[in-house]
């Protein structure tokens, strides 16, 4: 097309106006949806606060239940719904009716879905009473704060957030006594064929310790746990180390069923299974650390985990 002088340069002008008004408009929209993936570290320490202040909660407890309506309220206030999966499980000391609670932030359907999990139980003590601010409460807050952070974000899948019981052992950690509601939910999607619908699970464990070191859990899928710690690496967040370990977790349930998982966890931690497991050895910061990398991650494991 040939365009006369004065005309041409209308038309460019119009067309660069354009282009302009276009490259604006998307750099809004992006600006926006960052502003709105925002993990703050400091809501998910109250919703530690919240948790610890209702003591010790088990499987099977009064505090858990009451643990369970809090956090089906704070996912009602983020807009999520909150769906129960209950089961009786056999443990050594009897049955246990025991609850996972799982919500659903939308995505595009007919691609599966990304699980992120992390057990709300705290383990039994009849010695002292065991709050477990890092060990259960820092995991379930976590999720709290990621369906806050998320609730407006185009999730390329649905993520599913999925707080799991009886993580914990009645006994010793031993046989089958421990790993309770991931059990059931892994051998439960086996057993309907969703399972090769969840493309991965990314599990959370222990991740308040002030004195925060997360190594690379050595069971875990590898190109999850790279995906995550290449995002710590781009965001310099020392929290994450290079060192491997090896730890014996939920995420070992999915793994057994040929779902692809890891597990962001700190065992490196004094006052695991200790009456010293209390709000004071939470950090806000490192709830932050955690949240920050993750959702950094995201991209690169939703590229992937589209893909069956």
């Amino acid at each position: 097309m040939k365009l006369y002088p004065s005309v041409a340069k209308e038309a460019v002008s119009s067309v660069a106006w354009t282009a302009l008004s276009v490259a604006m408009v998307l750099s809004v929209i992006v600006a926006a949806q960052s502003r709105s993936v925002a993990f703050d570290g400091g809501r998910a320490y109250e919703d530690v606060r919240q948790m610890v202040a209702l003591g010790p909660r088990p499987a099977g407890s009064a505090a858990l239940r009451q643990t369970r309506a809090y956090i089906a309220k704070q996912l009602a206030a983020a807009g999520l719904k909150a769906e129960e999966q209950p089961f009786d499980a056999d443990t050594p000391i009897g049955t246990i009716h025991m609850v996972n609670v799982r919500a659903t932030l939308p995505g595009p359907a007919g691609r599966g879905r990304l699980v992120i999990a992390g057990h709300y139980d705290t383990k039994l003590f009849h010695e002292f009473p065991f709050v477990g601010a890092n060990d259960g409460g820092s995991s379930a807050a976590f999720l709290l704060e990621l369906a806050r952070a998320l609730k407006g974000r185009q999730n390329p899948l649905p993520i599913e957030l999925l707080f799991l019981d009886g993580e914990e052992a009645t006994g010793e950690w031993q046989g089958t006594d421990h790993t309770y509601g991931s059990r059931y939910y892994a051998q439960q999607a086996r057993k309907n064929g969703t399972a090769k619908d969840i493309r991965a699970l990314i599990l959370v464990d222990m991740i308040g310790d002030r004195d925060l070191d997360i190594r690379r859990e050595a069971n875990s899928t590898p190109w999850l746990t790279d995906a995550i710690w290449s995002a710590a690496r781009r965001l310099k967040r020392s929290e994450f180390v290079e060192d491997t370990t090896t730890v014996e977790d939920d995420h070992l349930e999915f793994l057994e069923v040929g779902i692809p998982a890891v597990d962001i966890i700190d065992l490196d931690y004094s006052a695991w299974h200790r009456a010293e497991d209390r709000l004071d050895r939470v950090g806000a910061g490192s709830l932050q650390a955690v949240g920050d990398v993750l959702i950094a991650a995201l991209p690169a494991i939703e590229n992937r985990a589209r893909t069956p």
